[in-house]
């Protein structure tokens, strides 16, 4: 799984006036915590952080000053200004004594469905699945092939392909693509109430 370099330095708790002034100066206050590891308050830049992929999942090499060697990390949670979109505040897992994790990773469909030249719809029921594996061995995606789909076939999680390592969560029976057979279409010329150039005596 890729993993994206993250720069972080200490911060010290309780300072509002050193909070502020940072956060003019561009850092973003963050909490980092996990399983075997102490709680660690830092400041990491918005600019870099705001720079992460969206879509995918990823790992973290939080580089803190001061440490030698980068803590592996995903984002927990981001809090959010009133807008909704200005991040405010971020919780960083630190994964370095974690066997699994649980993810949400997206599913890509590659091909063209057979069933699409014969007039039918391809409908994605699934975006995403929640998948469990050792964080070095978590996916960013999960790639399924519906070229051999023709109309009426349907794949199921219980059909996708899975990485080594890695163990699927979501229900074995949910659908996730599915070929819809072509919308009938209205008759043309169909007869109006009354019949069309009806003449009267």
């Amino acid at each position: 799984m890729r993993r994206i370099p993250l720069k972080a330095i200490p911060r010290k708790i309780g300072r509002k006036s050193e909070l502020k002034r940072m956060r003019k100066a561009g850092w973003l206050p963050a909490e980092v915590y996990g399983k075997g590891v102490e709680n660690l308050h830092v400041y990491i830049s918005k600019k870099d952080f705001e720079k992460l992929p969206h879509g995918e999942a990823y790992l973290i090499n939080l580089e803190v000053e001061g440490e030698q060697e980068p803590r592996v990390c995903i984002v927990k949670e981001v809090q959010t200004d009133w807008t909704g979109t200005n991040p405010i505040h971020v919780d960083l897992q630190d994964l370095t004594h974690t066997a699994e994790i649980e993810a949400e990773i997206p599913v890509h469909i590659v091909g063209t469905p057979k069933g699409l030249e014969k007039g039918g719809t391809l409908e994605v029921a699934m975006q995403t699945i929640t998948v469990k594996a050792p964080p070095a061995k978590l996916p960013e995606h999960i790639e399924v092939d519906v070229s051999n789909l023709d109309i009426g076939d349907v794949l199921y999680v219980k059909d996708l392909p899975v990485p080594e390592g890695t163990q699927i969560m979501d229900n074995p029976d949910e659908v996730v693509v599915v070929i819809l057979e072509p919308e009938e279409e209205e008759t043309a010329g169909e007869e109006t109430e009354g019949g069309e150039g009806e003449t009267t005596a």
